[in-house]
């Protein structure tokens, strides 16, 4: 029998708060700098997951960190007018912190970048746990981060969902134990999400109160 749900990990970007635009944007910035007419938006996509090293890494690893200051310098400047709200978003957060149950963070970014994000999301106030690319050795789709949130917030993998938009958020939440939810607004739509065999998949936010209820 399973157990009970009590706790809720989600990745931010994509996930919770719909910063498609500011990524692609950003990255296009960069490769344009660096790569001169290379890469289109659709190249960008496979980019979009992985921690930005590891990205720039696979391009030129003597100057990833070149190319990652690059992109940030870009992000920061943009964030607040590219950054939006994916719609029943907030209310399922707000109904599920109301309900009792513990809520985290898992994500590839840096908390600096988190921390606006959630407020522009008007996250900021909900969540338990917020574990950043700052935290930790290995990002996802290592268990690292997700181990890290579930000592933190006092809760076991066997009780917990990780949510996220991408394979490397299923991946980890498979890798520590947990249960997992694609989530179908992904940017690389939900048949690539579903290859990687998530326990379930959300049309929207509001989906995982029916999910964590029954």
């Amino acid at each position: 029998m399973d157990k009970k749900i009590t706790t809720l990990l989600f990745d931010l970007d994509g996930t919770l708060i719909d910063t498609n635009e500011l990524i692609i944007a950003s990255f296009l910035h960069t490769l344009e700098h660096y790569y001169p007419n290379q890469y289109t938006r659709e190249d960008v996509y496979e980019f979009i997951g992985p921690s930005l090293l590891e990205t720039f890494s696979g391009l030129d690893r003597e100057r990833a960190e070149e190319m990652i200051e690059h992109y940030r310098e870009h992000n920061h400047l943009h964030h607040d007018l590219l950054v939006q709200e994916y719609e029943g978003v907030y209310e399922t957060i707000l109904a599920l912190k109301e309900r009792g149950y513990k809520l985290g963070i898992v994500t590839t970014k840096m908390r600096k970048t988190v921390e606006r994000g959630l407020i522009k999301g008007r996250l900021d106030s909900l969540f338990d746990v917020v574990v950043t690319l700052d935290d930790v050795k290995k990002p996802k789709p290592d268990p690292e981060p997700i181990e890290l949130a579930l000592k933190l917030i006092g809760s076991s993998a066997d009780e917990t969902i990780m949510v996220g938009d991408n394979s490397h958020d299923v991946l980890a939440g498979k890798n520590a134990g947990t249960k997992t939810a694609g989530v179908a607004w992904a940017l690389k739509g939900r048949e690539y999400l579903e290859q990687y065999g998530p326990d379930y998949m959300l049309d929207n936010m509001r989906d995982l109160l029916a999910i964590v209820e029954s």
